[in-house]
């Protein structure tokens, strides 16, 4: 498997995770739990490949991304209890999930010959949708959204640390490399130290 597959799969895997969680959270039972954790790993790949047109899906393709994301609803359904806070897990993982995903959507575009604007919003579509739709399906404030959470705007970032390495001649490791690390360090950083994105605030009209 090539080195973007193997990145696809662990992306499919921990977001699955994710989504397996925030089904426990809301207190599915196991169906739920494969369906919301098949949802939120593949969505994001899902919807990048009918965007760029690719001749298959790629859980169609390999319909071995199911079984991983199957595989990891179950997991989770019989080992949840023993986390002790779920939504902070979920938080971590899914900063894990995003890191990985950002370089795949980046790399799949730039295997199929397109440029890099196309290639920043693949990295973000393949990163953030399947945790949108999750968060949506289990009546979750989007994490995407939350105003304390670089959640887009690291991905932003990291798609264009991948291209601007890339570009340097960096090749294709390196740059997926620098990508999931500057996505990752972001997303932490919210996380962890509060970092935040400037927002608008309202002010009243002139008179």
């Amino acid at each position: 498997m090539s080195l973007v597959g193997l990145l696809d799969l662990l992306a499919v895997f921990v977001f699955a995770l994710t989504g397996a969680l925030t089904a426990s959270r809301a207190q599915l039972d196991i169906v739920g739990f494969v369906f919301v954790a098949c949802l939120t790993a593949m969505g994001g790949g899902t919807a990048r490949d009918v965007i760029l047109g690719r001749e298959a899906v790629f859980w169609v393709a390999d319909p071995a991304y199911v079984a991983v994301a199957g595989g990891a609803a179950i997991l989770v359904f019989f080992t949840a209890h023993l986390i002790e806070s779920r939504i902070r897990a979920v938080i971590w993982l899914d900063a894990l999930a995003v890191a990985v995903a950002v370089p795949v959507g980046v790399a799949v575009a730039r295997g199929m010959g397109f440029d890099w604007p196309v290639l920043l919003i693949m990295g973000m579509v393949t990163a953030c949708i399947g945790g949108l739709a999750r968060d949506v399906v289990c009546n979750e404030v989007p994490l995407v959204l939350k105003a304390r959470d670089l959640y887009a705007t690291a991905a932003l970032a990291g798609a264009v640390a991948n291209v601007l390495v890339f570009a340097a001649g960096g090749g294709a490791i390196l740059s997926a490399l620098a990508c999931a690390l500057l996505t990752f360090g972001i997303r932490a950083g919210s996380i962890a130290l509060g970092w935040r994105a400037p927002v608008y605030r309202a002010r009243p009209p002139r008179p």
